[in-house]
């Protein structure tokens, strides 16, 4: 059997994003079931609606991953309560131009990851909000909210605790069980 191609969008731009860590770790984590294509958006342009009727290569290029895939796995931090700039730009460039959405009818599953006490809950729900308004299926549990610790994960997205990767791979699985019946 074939396993589903999942495009991986992680909001952060930062050599050491403790959100890329935890996109690798979740990747791992998914592995035996799920295959996994990391989508590089920080070469992407500012939106710009002038842009629509010729979309830059960048663009087209976004949009072409996250057609390809079966689902989508979404890893953001949390900047000031809310969604990074990179990540929602990305969204933004992928629904255009209007009526041509790359995002319309996917599954995905969203985590996120922070040194705080709440993860990323307030940025997973304003995320949710525009996924759903981008007609995207999101997993609804378990939700993911990480508050990272040297305990936790390594630098290089090792998972240190045999009770978080249970949990991983549990979100995983669910996610999995989600592509294969196409709806949340």
């Amino acid at each position: 059997m074939t396993r589903p191609n999942v495009a991986v969008l992680v909001g952060s731009l930062s050599a050491r994003s403790i959100n890329q860590r935890l996109s690798l770790a979740l990747q791992a984590a998914g592995s035996e079931f799920l295959c996994f294509a990391p989508v590089d958006i920080s070469y992407l342009p500012l939106y710009n609606r002038d842009l629509d009727g010729d979309l830059p290569p960048a663009v087209k290029r976004l949009k072409k991953q996250v057609e390809a895939a079966d689902g989508l796995l979404l890893v953001t931090p949390e900047y000031n309560r809310s969604v990074p700039s990179v990540l929602k730009n990305a969204l933004d460039w992928g629904s255009r131009p209007y009526g041509a959405s790359a995002w319309r009818g996917k599954v995905a599953a969203v985590a996120g990851a922070s040194t705080g006490a709440l993860g990323t809950a307030v940025a997973q729900t304003h995320l949710r909000t525009i996924l759903t308004h981008l007609d995207i299926l999101t997993l609804p549990q378990p939700e993911l909210y990480v508050k990272v610790t040297d305990a936790l994960l390594s630098e290089t997205g090792d998972v240190l605790s045999p009770d978080f990767e249970r949990l991983l791979v549990d979100f995983m699985q669910r996610f999995a069980a989600m592509i294969g019946s196409g709806r949340a």
